[in-house]
Formats: C-alpha cells, structure tokens, sequence
C-alpha cells in the first residue's frame, strides 16, 4: 500500500512539474496572432469589413487607435496566410495590403503618444515581437508559394500575380515601421 501511495505522488509530483514548466514557459512565449475571423466567400465578409471600418472612429485615443490598428493587421495577416494556403492568391494580396496598411498606421499613434508624455516601452516591446511574428509568418509564405502566379479571371485577360515581390515588399514595410519607433 505504501509503494502504491510513493508511485502515485512520485505521478503527481511529475505532472505538476511539468504542468508549472509549461505554464512557465507559455508565460513568455512570443506574440500571438489572433484566429482567423470571416473569410471571402462567407456572407458576413462584407459586414465585417463595414464594422471593422466603423470601429475606426471609435478608437480615438493614440494608444487604442494603436490597439486597434495592430489587431487589424494581425487580422488581414492572417487572412492573406490562410488564402495563400487555400491558393486564393488575388483575395490574399488584397488582404496583404489592407495588413500593411494598417501596420503603416502604427508607429505615427506611438510617436503621437510617446509626445504627449505617455510611457510606451511595454507598447514598443509588444510590437516589435509582433513585427518578428509577422515576419516569421511572412517567411514561411515564401517557401510554400509560387514566386509568380497567372490570374485567369474568366471574361477578363490574364493577370500576373508577383506572389514573393508583393511578400518581401510586406516584410521590408515590417522592418522600417520597427525604424520609424522612437
């Protein structure tokens, strides 16, 4: 009985360890993008679209408006990654330059804030993790996609698609919005 007893908290006392490890190690893991939301094709798209722009004017404040423009960044980012997966490759650069333009956005509402005083270092730290997760993420495009792709819309002439220009163009606008932070 007492080997039995010695075995289960030895168990125990395992799977807490490793169960506080993790917590440990989740605790500082990198910034997270967020999960996909509506998608083309699905009838709320275009609602979504309307309120994310609504929402726009209801962020006023430099470091909501910051708030607001990286999570619609992170958003379209996820968006173009998903449609480059399923090979949607037109919605996905629409959807890579509502991201960067978002992005573009970012850096003026911390310089906005770090002029009127505030404390931004938290905000610099979280968004130079998110640049290096947007990277990262930009990367691992690159290597699953054509470097040129041919759009054939059907009562249109063909377009071509510069997939790897168009994503190493999103990853120098990255680099130089981490530049422009105070």
């Amino acid at each position: 009985m007492k080997n039995n007893y010695r075995v289960f908290a030895s168990i125990f006392f395992l799977f807490l360890i490793t169960f506080l490890q993790m917590l440990q190690e989740s605790a500082h893991a990198a910034y997270v993008l967020p999960y996909p939301s509506v998608m083309p094709g699905s009838r709320f798209y275009r609602v979504s679209r309307i309120l994310d722009e609504i929402k726009r004017y209801w962020h006023w404040g430099n470091l909501t408006s910051y708030r607001y423009e990286m999570g619609q960044s992170d958003k379209a980012l996820i968006e173009a990654k998903t449609l480059f997966e399923y090979r949607q490759y037109q919605l996905a650069l629409a959807a890579l330059d509502r991201s960067n333009t978002a992005l573009l956005r970012v850096p003026e509402t911390l310089i906005r804030a770090d002029r009127e005083g505030k404390n931004i270092q938290q905000y610099i730290r979280e968004f130079a993790e998110a640049m290096d997760e947007h990277k990262r993420i930009l990367s691992a495009i690159i290597g699953e996609v054509p470097g040129e792709y041919t759009w054939s819309p059907e009562n249109s002439d063909p377009k071509p698609l510069y997939l790897h220009e168009a994503l190493l163009s999103a990853e120098q606008i990255r680099n130089e919005a981490v530049m422009k932070l105070p």
